[in-house]
């Protein structure tokens, strides 16, 4: 049977909103995502060694910085794992690392120095397991069948205002919902979000709250004049959520006002 562990991480820094999460066999282990710091990434390798499990794998679920900025101090603790995403991913990487580094610039020494080689992802097994890549090419989740299991990247958020920047159509935004209720429809018993208020439900509550947020967003953002007041709305409507940052770039995305990417 398969274990699994779950690390509150940074982002931004001093603030744990996002998650990683290990995965334990009898002796291997697997990795989903690698931290937005250095720092993180040593967090995690601690976890790794903690474990006594050998780390094969480490799955880079995301193309955005909080998901991959730790993976060098990861590769050089493990220097025999092997990093995998999707082509996708990758592209989005390679696309946007130059540029990330500059719009991080203020994580001065807990910036990443170099990118570790990625290769495509062709399955994803630990001991045997499956884990099946669902979802949209750029927008995927994994379903480890056996033990119910939802590790839901960028797809899930849990008492988080929702990174919509990413997807600054309602068209996007709508093709997340469907992604959504498919996973709804798999009855997960764990699910993981990529980001989450730290020890907050890892269960299918993320689901829905993602998705009544994602609902929301449609009606503040008709209402909204213009982004700050699109955020304002957002945070006045979720007062304890996290991740406020989502809430501003975001409003501004979907109200024209800047792009992202």
């Amino acid at each position: 049977m398969l274990a699994f562990a779950i690390f509150d991480l940074d982002f931004p820094v001093g603030s744990k909103n996002k998650t990683a999460t290990l995965v334990t066999g009898s002796t291997e282990a697997l990795l989903v995502d690698a931290g937005f710091t250095l720092a993180d990434g040593h967090r995690l390798v601690a976890a790794v060694l903690d474990s006594g499990k050998t780390l094969t794998t480490v799955f880079i679920s995301h193309g955005d910085p909080d998901f991959y900025f730790g993976a060098e101090v990861v590769a050089d603790a493990f220097p025999a794992a092997k990093f995998v995403a999707t082509p996708q991913t990758i592209k989005h990487i390679k696309h946007s690392y130059e540029g990330k580094l500059k719009a991080w610039a203020a994580l001065g020494a807990n910036l990443p120095t170099r990118l570790v080689d990625i290769e495509p992802l062709e399955g994803l097994t630990l001991e045997g397991e499956r884990f099946e890549l669902k979802g949209s090419p750029d927008r995927s989740y994994l379903w480890h069948a056996e033990s119910r299991s939802v590790l839901g990247g960028v797809l899930l958020f849990q008492q988080e205002h929702v990174w919509v920047a990413d997807t600054p159509t309602q068209q996007e935004r709508a093709a997340s919902i469907a992604l959504l209720d498919e996973m709804a429809a798999l009855d997960p018993q764990l699910v993981v979000p990529g980001h989450r208020l730290p020890d907050t439900a890892a269960d299918a509550t993320a689901i829905a709250a993602t998705r009544e947020y994602l609902v929301s967003f449609e009606e503040e953002l008709a209402n909204a004049a213009d982004g700050a007041a699109l955020t304002d709305a957002l945070v006045k409507r979720y007062p304890d959520h996290g991740m406020q940052i989502a809430a501003t770039i975001g409003a501004k995305v979907a109200k024209g006002e800047m792009t992202w990417g």
